[in-house]
């Protein structure tokens, strides 16, 4: 009995003594967690501004990329407007060049005849060529309405853009490089050279 007694007694003693030294860690794991939890606090409570400023950042990015995007786009339909307007209005006035173009032999013939009646006396004139001349008259007008115009040449000074020169002459009373003579008339379109003139050039002696 005696035994027993002080066997239990030493239990009893280990109790006790495994108890207060497990008191600190359960006292330490507390604080621990304690620790942790406003951590955590702290973490979740800061996370959702870091996520709203990223998010506000990459937002911003992108209106930026797509307004600059839209400049250069907005610019290029600009251009393109106006280059096909250009085309469209280009198209407009010379659609026909090569049509009136071909026209103009026929009226270097009307010319011709016009010129090789006018050595007959005022009596002698033959209705043809005044037939002629009207018929002429009236094919140039129609040339002028699609924008078809004479080039000035005689007593004008030499232009290769609108001349041909295909022979000179010396002149001493009319300055250099003058266009003395037109043998065949030229013609523009809309500014735009149909054909140059052939004519005689002054030079000096």
């Amino acid at each position: 009995m005696a035994e027993e007694e002080t066997i239990k007694e030493a239990l009893e003693v280990l109790e006790s003594v495994n108890a207060e030294s497990s008191a600190p860690e359960a006292g330490s794991t507390a604080a621990d967690e304690l620790i942790q939890e406003r951590e955590d606090q702290k973490s979740s409570e800061s996370s959702p501004e870091n996520e709203s400023e990223v998010r506000i950042k990459a937002a911003e990015d992108r209106c930026k990329e797509y307004y600059d995007r839209l400049l250069r786009v907005s610019a290029e339909f600009e251009n393109y407007k106006k280059r096909s307007a250009r085309e469209a209005d280009n198209f407009r006035k010379f659609a026909n060049e090569s049509i009136l173009k071909d026209l103009l032999p026929v009226v270097d013939n009307l010319e011709r005849a016009i010129q090789s009646s006018a050595n007959i006396s005022e009596d002698g004139k033959s209705c043809i060529s005044e037939g002629v001349e009207l018929t002429l008259k009236e094919i140039l007008r129609v040339l002028e309405r699609y924008g078809v115009k004479p080039v000035d040449a005689v007593d004008k000074p030499f232009d290769p853009g609108f001349h041909e020169a295909v022979m000179q002459e010396i002149s001493e009373e009319i300055p250099e490089n003058t266009v003395l003579k037109e043998f065949q008339r030229g013609y523009a379109l809309h500014e735009r050279l149909l054909r140059p003139a052939m004519v005689v050039v002054s030079k000096k002696a």
